[in-house]
């Protein structure tokens, strides 16, 4: 596991931070310069574990740049993907929210950088801003309802249906190559695996025969969609 960076310092957030967009867009003056005040900015490399099953969630992570992995250790001792985070995202915020301990561990896919913010500030901020919560509420509404619908295709899609679903859910987490139709991540087959629920054996197979029927170009960890239509309708057929 490589080894994070954590690097204590004053944050100017409206220099510093999109804060056009959500949720930081909902913050007023004050609470921007509150907030700055007492940010840590994280510089992970690839493979960096940002918080662990069973951490003390004592911070909300903003993920200012780079990709992030959310995982959760199944039955088996098999490590699954429940959530994949890009840049504007917010992380950790359910269990700090809930005040328990984390029940999945997060993990850089790339070189990122993220924006921590201590827990009492963020519910200080959450407790006085109406507009704040409301998306805070949205976003664990959101997030609920993909949860029960993944949940639904990996127990009852076929390992054809639920590759093609992972594919497709890259494919809007992160978007294509500008000018491609590549996937704009460089992922492990073992992480493909684990965000299908199959074993890595599998995903490699199904991958492949993807391949052979013009579903996709693989090269390396590169993946170019060839045919969308095709893939969304094997999703949709599971």
């Amino acid at each position: 596991m490589a080894t994070a960076t954590r690097q204590p310092i004053k944050i100017n957030i409206d220099a510093d931070l999109p804060t056009s967009r959500e949720p930081l867009c909902h913050l007023t003056d004050t609470e921007r310069v509150r907030l700055g005040k007492t940010c840590t900015m994280l510089t992970l490399p690839r493979g960096s574990k940002v918080y662990g099953q069973g951490d003390k969630a004592d911070k909300i992570y903003f993920v200012l740049k780079g990709k992030v992995k959310t995982t959760q250790e199944g039955v088996s001792g098999r490590d699954q993907i429940v959530k994949l985070a890009a840049a504007t995202d917010v992380i950790g915020y359910r269990a700090a929210l809930a005040g328990e301990r984390h029940s999945a561990t997060a993990t850089t896919i790339e070189d990122s950088t993220l924006i921590s913010v201590p827990r009492a500030d963020a519910m200080d901020v959450i407790r006085e801003n109406p507009a704040l919560a409301a998306y805070i509420i949205k976003s664990l509404a959101r997030e609920l309802r993909l949860c029960r619908t993944r949940s639904v295709s990996l127990a009852q899609k076929q390992i054809r249906g639920r590759l093609a679903e992972s594919l497709l859910c890259i494919r809007d987490k992160y978007g294509y190559v500008s000018g491609t139709r590549k996937l704009n991540i460089r992922m492990t087959r073992e992480d493909l695996a684990s965000l299908s629920n199959m074993t890595t054996a599998n995903a490699i197979r199904t991958l492949r025969a993807f391949a052979d029927e013009g579903l996709v170009e693989v090269k390396g960890r590169e993946i170019t969609v060839k045919d969308e239509p095709g893939l969304e309708r094997t999703s949709r057929l599971g």
